[in-house]
């Protein structure tokens, strides 16, 4: 059930001032138009900001919008139009750290090896007996692979082999102890 806020007290009318037309005009901050025009003029040197400070031209155009979209989202607490830039600088600036932690940590995390990495040797030769598995077993009679598949591969039972194929249980372990005989014969063949 949604809350309904109470009606405020009424109270009576203001006549509004010329100080009050200052103080609205200051409190509205920052307007889109002089945003948009400050970006024209200074894309570029702020651009050139976050450049000395990060590496990679694809980082520092993100650093340059993002600040931009901050200052658009902060822009009535920036009240003097003449500080915008000084605003969009330390944002880049800080936005600018900020990617270079990120960074620098990444770096922390991936410079540690896992413990149970295996080495490039060691990956090039599991590499080397897979493919030499898949040669085998595509050398298998169709009915041995598709029973050596199910059952070890796809982690079914001799019973769900049977039902998926639709052959008896007595031939999904025959077919299963032909089909391994064959890939021990062709595993230990010299290639």
């Amino acid at each position: 059930m949604p809350v309904i806020a109470p009606m405020p007290a009424t109270r009576p009318a203001r006549i509004p001032s010329q100080r009050d037309g200052a103080e609205d005009a200051m409190a509205s901050g920052t307007t889109v138009d002089h945003l948009t025009e400050t970006y024209r003029a200074h894309y570029r040197s702020l651009l050139g900001l976050a450049a000395l400070l990060l590496d990679d031209t694809a980082s520092c155009e993100d650093v340059v919008q993002e600040a931009f979209i901050r200052v658009h989202s902060a822009r009535k607490r920036v009240r003097d139009p003449e500080k915008t830039l000084a605003y969009l600088r330390q944002t880049v600036v800080n936005l600018s750290r900020s990617a270079l932690r990120r960074r620098i940590l990444g770096l922390k995390l991936l410079s540690k090896p896992m413990p149970d990495m295996a080495s490039a040797e060691e990956g090039a030769y599991d590499q080397l007996e897979r493919d030499a598995l898949i040669k085998a077993m595509r050398g298998l009679q169709r009915r041995q692979r598709e029973v050596l598949v199910l059952r070890y591969f796809a982690d079914m039972t001799e019973a769900q082999v049977a039902e998926t194929l639709g052959i008896s249980l007595g031939s999904v372990k025959a077919y299963g102890s032909r089909g391994i005989a064959a890939l021990r014969v062709a595993m230990e063949a010299p290639a």
